[in-house]
This record gives structure tokens, sequence and C-alpha cells, in this order.
């Protein structure tokens, strides 16, 4: 007799494999994926396959579940080199950006659609936080300025815990409840970011620190330890009431970032369990909506995304970054935005599965009109998703921010050797990579490293000083602790500029 287990099984791999086919097939459309996610959950629901889920408790947990995997391979792989000029800039964002977007949203449904004004302020709150999994998905796949993409990805790291506060305090006055005065919750997000930030950075530090000194007896267990490091820093986070999710994507930048062995293949199994995350989260959020009340929510959600599109978001960009032009040394720091910057900042505030998992929290407690209010955001999103995500590349042209093609750059795997006080770095060089053609000796690698093989074409060789490399080679680098470092940076280097990198000021 089959199980209900058995059978949860069987549905959930055959949608695992339909969504991953799916991606190939909306890549090849031009659709994004995650819209494509929200239909299969539609098509298994009630409208379509029959199956009845009306857990919203359920779906928030697994939503915020979801939201922890899709923000820490999002840390993982974000350069800290990138992102450190703009944190300042995306810092205000995602605090004084969420209270004027919540602001202009409200006041702007509060007269539009003749709400209460409390429930359009929620609407508002809603919708103020960007989201981790559409700005990752999307933007790593556009070609705009790194400068721009790295800005909107700590944005939405940032911007989840005063949008969370700002929703769970209308809530709580929704209900008839006391939340405090004003200031205490200015402090509440101030405390939750600091703190949060705070415990990211000490978990990221201590992790990259064990996992360089614990020689694990599988190099599987070095993905999964340093994804469970992220997840950690949410939990320690959560208990002291902190920003988990800001403290996984602190953690996930401080490990991604650090010397830790077997880089690549934590990418690598972070990627899958953020495309395992994105694929649960929104099929489960397909399955929650009601095909039959969604019609009805068109109108009022082409209403309020307009509201929030083309005058909130506008506003919470105006009020954030645009006076920071004005200090004292703005301009080196890279504080002062064009006033192209500041359009596609403004067209780029993606949402995607936080608003709609935030649209869960009133509909649990009961709050007047919480059910309008997830119908509205979950069309909304998938309008957004249809109309932003499909833009983000042309507005990016459109506006003289899309970035030059780079060679790819390269990447290093290292296994330790614990013994002998040195790594085994894997190198392959892929296409257009300025390291073709270069001579072994023209690497110039530092003292105590040394490339032992070079796998072509099938086959592996002991290379010799004039030994030419060619696109699509491996080599096998034997390098010591204290040469690796500079190996990595000089091996990067030549696949940016050449064997002229270090005259050109590539240092890499």
């Amino acid at each position: 007799m089959t199980s209900p287990v058995d059978l949860a099984l069987l549905v959930g791999a055959v949608v695992l494999l339909v969504a991953a086919v799916a991606v190939r097939l909306s890549t090849r459309l031009g659709l994004p994926s995650l819209l494509v996610y929200l239909l299969i959950g539609l098509a298994l629901g009630e409208a379509g396959l029959g199956i009845q889920f009306e857990n919203v408790e359920l779906t928030r947990s697994l939503g915020f579940v979801a939201l922890v995997l899709i923000i820490a391979e999002g840390g993982l792989t974000t350069r800290l080199s990138v992102v450190r000029p703009v944190l300042v800039p995306a810092g205000l964002l995602a605090t004084v950006g969420v209270f004027a977007s919540t602001a202009g949203v409200g006041l702007l449904v509060h007269l539009l659609l003749d709400l209460p004004l409390l429930l359009a302020f929620l609407y508002g709150a809603v919708l103020s936080s960007t989201d981790a999994a559409a700005v990752f998905s999307t933007l790593r796949r556009a070609r705009i300025s790194p400068r721009m993409g790295a800005l909107l990805e700590a944005e939405s790291g940032m911007n989840d815990p005063p949008a969370v506060i700002l929703v769970a305090t209308l809530c709580t006055l929704a209900v008839g409840e006391h939340t405090g005065p004003l200031w205490q919750q200015g402090l509440l997000v101030l405390f939750q970011l600091v703190v949060g930030a705070a415990v990211g950075l000490g978990v990221g530090l201590a992790g990259a620190f064990g996992l360089r000194r614990v020689a694990l007896p599988a190099a599987g267990l070095y993905p999964l330890a340093a994804v469970g490091l992220t997840v950690l820093a949410y939990g320690i986070g959560a208990l002291l009431q902190a920003s988990g999710f800001l403290a996984t994507y602190v953690a996930g930048v401080v490990l991604g970032n650090s010397r830790i062995p077997h880089r690549q293949a934590v990418f690598g199994f972070a990627d899958g369990v953020a495309w395992l995350g994105q694929i649960g989260l929104f099929v489960l959020l397909g399955l929650l909506a009601s095909p039959a009340r969604l019609p009805d929510a068109v109108l009022p959600a082409l209403i309020v995304g307009g509201s929030a599109l083309l005058i909130a978001r506008p506003l919470a960009v105006a009020v954030s970054v645009s006076w920071l032009r004005f200090l004292p040394g703005a301009r080196r720091r890279g504080w002062a935005f064009t006033w192209r910057e500041h359009a596609f900042l403004s067209w780029s505030g993606l949402r995607g599965a936080v608003p709609i998992v935030l649209a869960t929290v009133p509909l649990s407690l009961g709050v007047a009109g919480a059910e309008q209010l997830f119908d509205v955001v979950f069309v909304l999103v998938v309008i957004y998703t249809v109309v932003q995500g499909s833009t983000i590349d042309p507005v990016a042209r459109w506006l003289n921010l899309s970035a030059p093609e780079q060679p790819t750059d390269l990447r290093v795997e290292v296994a330790p050797l614990e013994r002998m006080r040195a790594d085994l770095l894997q190198v392959s060089v892929p296409p257009k990579s300025h390291l073709a053609g270069v001579y072994i000796d023209e690497l110039r690698l530092p003292p105590g490293a040394v490339v032992t093989l070079v796998l072509r074409d099938g086959a592996g060789f002991v290379p010799d000083p004039r030994t030419r490399l060619r696109a699509g080679d491996e080599l096998l680098i034997v390098a010591t602790d204290e040469a690796r470092d500079a190996t990595e940076r000089r091996l990067r280097a030549v696949g940016r500029r050449g064997r002229l990198a270090r005259w050109l000021g590539e240092t890499g």
C-alpha cells in the first residue's frame, strides 16, 4: 500500500525535475524562471490537478527557510571588493528607502483605492522590501555595471529587517494591540541590523578559520559545512531577536571571500541548494493561491504596482541616495550617482517571494482585508516578474549602464595537502581568457608554487617552461600555504590582462 510519504516523494521528485527542465524552456522563451515555478504551483493546485493546500502557517515557515538558503547563496557568491564601496548607499536604501516606499505606497493606495489608512500602509510595507531571490537570479544573468548590481544585491540582503518590523507593527495595530512609540520601533530596526551584521561577521570569521584548520574526511563535507554555517548565523541572529537574514548574508559574504578549501565546490553546492529553495518556495506559493480570486485582484494590483514602481520607488531612491553627492569625498567613495543610475535603481527594485511571504503574515493573523492583500501581491509579483525581469537588460543598455563583455574569470579549486602544508590548485583556462597563449615560464608564479600537470584534450603531461597554454587546458598547481594567495592573484591577473598584467597595473 502506498503511504502518504511515498506519494509526497514521488510528486516532489516529478515537480523538481519538471521545474529543472522548465528553466531551460523559460530561458529560450525569455520568461523569468520564477514565473514558471508559480505557474507550476497553480497547475498543481485547486484549479489544476486539484491539490487542496491552505496551510498559511506552513507556507510562511517553509518560505523563510527557502529565503535563508537563497540569501546564503547570494552572500557566498558576492565579491566583497565589489560590494564594499556601496555599503553606505545600500544601507540607506534598505532603511530610509523602505520607510519612504511604505509611506508613498500607503498614501497613494489610500487615495486611489479608498482603503483604510492602516491597511493601505500595510500594502506599502509588504511591498517595500526588494527580493533577494529575484535580485540574485535576475541581475546575475544580466549584463549591467558591477556597481549597480552590487548595490541592488546588498540592498536586497539588508532591507528585510525593516520591512518585517513594519509589517509586524502594522499587523499588531490592525488587530488592536499596542506596539510602543515610534522611536522605539526605529531603535528596534537599528538593533536588528547592527546585531545581525555582527553575528554574521562573527560566524563567518570563525567558520572560515575552522574550515581552514579542520581536515574533514570527505571533500563533500566542506560545502555542507559552509552552507550550514550560514544557516547557523540565521539561527543565532533570530535567537538574539536580530535580523537572521542579514546575519546569513554577511556570514555568506565572509565565507565566500575567505581562503576555505574547495571554494568552487561550495559555490556549486550553494547554487544547487538555492535553486531548490526557489523552486520549492514559488511552487508552494502557487499552491496557496486561489486562481478563482485572482482576476478580481488584477486592477488593484495594477494600481498598487504602478504606484510602487513609478512613484514610491523613485521617491525612496531620491531620499536615500540623492543627497550623498553633496558629502565631502562622495565621488571618490563612489557615493555620487548620476541621473541614469537613479533611473536604473528606481526601475530595478525587483519584487519576488519576499512580498508574498510577508503577505502571509496578516493572512495568518486574520487581519481584515488580508485575503485581498495576498491576492493583489501575488498578481503584482507576477506582473513585476514579467515586466521588470524581462526589461533589465534593455533598460541598462538604454541608460548606458551595460557592462562590457569580459573574459570569463578563473575558477581555482583548492584541495588541502595537510602534511605538506601545501594546497593543490586546479585551474581551468576558460574561453577568451588571456592565459591562452602564455608560456609556463611567463606565468611567473611566486616561489613555492609550480605547475605540476597539464590536462589537454583528455591527456595529461608534465609541462616544461616553454609549454604554451591553450583555452580548455586544465592545470594542477602545488603551492605552499605561504604562496597560495599570491599564486591565485597572479593567475587571475594574467587571466585578465595577459603576460604583461603587472605592467598594466592588474594585481588580481
